[in-house]
Parts: structure tokens; sequence; C-alpha cells
């Protein structure tokens, strides 16, 4: 096995990890520490594709500038844990949960049986032309659905917050 093919699996895994960590821990803010894991390993991916740009970016805007407002957000909301709302001991939950995982492990099998040598990327890819050109001319709306998603969620939490704090 190369070490490249290692490396992949390795930040492969750790990515599974980091995104199943992410959504299974009860603390918010311990969640948006795995995310944060969870970014660096897609970014660790992004570099082994020779897209060192995209690499670059999900580190600087994704693990640093959004995070930052997510765990400001959480610290914010200061919200009590799911088990203390009683969100986990509706009867579904778990049954629901656990046939996520079974789809999510067979559709992953599925995509690992299906699995060849990879094919070479293309000329110019992750440069950041080829990016700005994709951004900027053929997925211009959902870029711009994105930034306003975001922005909708933090002046909802900020609302949020300010309700909560105004009641106590």
């Amino acid at each position: 096995m190369s070490g490249s093919l290692v490396a992949f699996y390795a930040l492969s895994a750790l990515t599974v990890a980091g995104a199943l960590l992410t959504v299974t821990r009860r603390n918010p803010l311990i969640g948006a520490l795995w995310l944060i894991a969870t970014f660096f390993a897609l970014a660790g991916l992004y570099a082994l594709l020779e897209a060192h740009f995209l690499a670059a970016i999900q580190i600087l805007v994704y693990a640093g500038a959004i995070m930052v407002l997510f765990v400001f957000v959480i610290m914010m909301l200061d919200r009590p844990e799911l088990e203390e709302i009683g969100l986990l001991r509706a009867p579904g939950t778990k049954l629901v949960g656990l046939a996520a995982v079974g789809v999510l492990a067979w559709r992953l099998a599925a995509a690992v049986g299906r699995a060849g040598d990879p094919a070479p990327a293309k000329e110019g890819f992750g440069t950041v032309r080829a990016i700005g050109n994709l951004l900027l001319h053929e997925y211009i709306f959902p870029f711009e659905a994105v930034s306003i998603v975001l922005l909708v969620a933090v002046v909802g939490a900020v609302v949020i917050a300010r309700l909560t704090s105004s009641e106590s």
C-alpha cells in the first residue's frame, strides 16, 4: 500500500468518525469541537487531491471563521443539554437513529464496493481561477443562498438569546 492510500484511509476514517462524534455528543460545544476536527481531516483529503487552495480555504473559512461563529452562538444561547429537554427519551428516537446508521452503512459499503482507481484530476482542478469560475458563474445562486441561510441563523440565535435573557 502506498503512503497516499494510507493517508487517504486515515483521513477518511477521521472524517467519518468526527462527523459521527459531532452529531452524537450531548454537549453542543463538544460537538462543535469534533466538527472542527472533521473540517481539518476534510482539508487533508483536499490536499491529497492536490486541491491545495480548497484545503487552505477549508481551514481558514470553515475550521476558522465559521466555527468561531458557531461556538459564539452556542455559548451565547447557553441552552440546556438534550437529555434535560427530554428529546432523547422519545420512544422512536433510537429506532430512527439505528435505521439511519444502517442505511449509511449500507450506502458506504456499496460505494466502497464500486470504488476503483481514481480518475486523474482535470487540468487546473482546485486552482483559484477554477473555483472562482464555479462559484461566481455556475453556482452563484447556491453560494449566495448559503450566505443568507448563515446570516438568518445568526440573527435567529441572537433573537432567541435576547428573548431567553429577558425572561430570566
